[in-house]
């Protein structure tokens, strides 16, 4: 299955009607339609098995149910699911098992571009957003596994209630009160050293990595601590200090070991476990100003 699946990737854009190579279904001929925007695929009226009747390649797409019975326990079903396109994604295999195998298969979606976080999963055992996620990158031996995020509840099958999550976000830093906010042109050098850790768009996939929080479900978790660091670095906030005091304790900074699970998973490249030894430091420099009485 492997060693096809790579045939099948390097004749991929072979078509002489190309218009987006890099999505043109192996194997066409002339008069073979090139998959130009997914998007297209999915909304069509009637949708076909396959968008090219000579494309045979096909994967094992397991994915865990949820019970259908409340004392049942979950389970993997197995979907065969055709490759539609090089760019396919998890998101895309996931919707075609919906629509056309089982359309009581329950996810989320929204942009599909990786712009709000809304589709994260567990693909192989990593946790990635299903709409960035290639089939070509985690087909492995053929089979790739899907599950929901770790540490929060499913309400069913893939779908988990975020509540938790986000009610840590908030925690570390209720009240902010920002000087000169809505002020053109104002970019300060705090800013500018923030600016990375803002992107997090709070998709839980460094909750869900996060060894740490799978021991301790009181922790605040990388996600809501580089929120923290965002809210105590930037010098427009003059409640900044009150944020250290929220993650100053034993289930906040402190409980980090530094392991970079959450950095490996983020899919928006951000670095939680810098932002959190960055805020370890600003809270021990704190305390010691405020013992030997610095800056009064």
């Amino acid at each position: 299955m492997k060693e096809s699946f790579r045939t099948f990737q390097k004749s991929v854009g072979k078509c002489s009607r190309r218009t987006t190579a890099s999505r043109i279904v192996s194997g066409c001929t002339s008069s073979c339609r090139p998959i130009s925007d997914l998007a297209a695929y999915w909304t069509s009226p009637a949708i076909p098995n396959s968008y090219c009747d000579m494309l045979t390649e096909t994967i094992s797409l397991s994915i865990k149910r949820s019970p259908s019975e409340p004392t049942a326990t979950d389970a993997w079903r197995q979907y065969s699911v055709p490759v539609i396109a090089a760019s396919m994604s998890v998101l895309d295999a996931l919707m075609w098992a919906q629509r056309n195998a089982d359309p009581s298969l329950a996810f989320r979606s929204a942009c599909r571009v990786g712009m709000c976080g809304t589709c994260g999963v567990a693909v192989n055992g990593r946790e990635g957003l299903a709409c960035r996620t290639l089939v070509s990158r985690v087909i492995g031996d053929g089979e790739i596994r899907v599950e929901p995020v770790r540490h929060v509840p499913v309400v069913r099958d893939l779908v988990t209630d975020m509540s938790s999550f986000h009610a840590k976000a908030q925690a570390v830093a209720p009240n902010t009160e920002y000087a000169g906010a809505g002020t053109p042109g104002v970019f300060t050098d705090s800013r500018q050293a923030i600016q990375a850790q803002r992107e997090c768009i709070y998709c839980g996939l460094c909750y869900s990595a996060c060894s740490i929080v799978g021991l301790d479900p009181g922790f605040a978790g990388p996600a809501a601590l580089n929120r923290a660091f965002v809210a105590a670095s930037d010098d427009r906030n003059e409640l900044a200090d009150d944020v250290l005091g929220h993650v100053a304790n034993e289930h906040g900074l402190w409980r980090c070991h530094d392991l970079y699970e959450c950095t490996a998973v983020c899919p928006k490249g951000i670095s939680p476990t810098l932002a959190i030894q960055r805020l370890k430091r600003r809270v021990t420099t704190h305390k010691l100003k405020r013992a030997f009485r610095i800056g009064r």
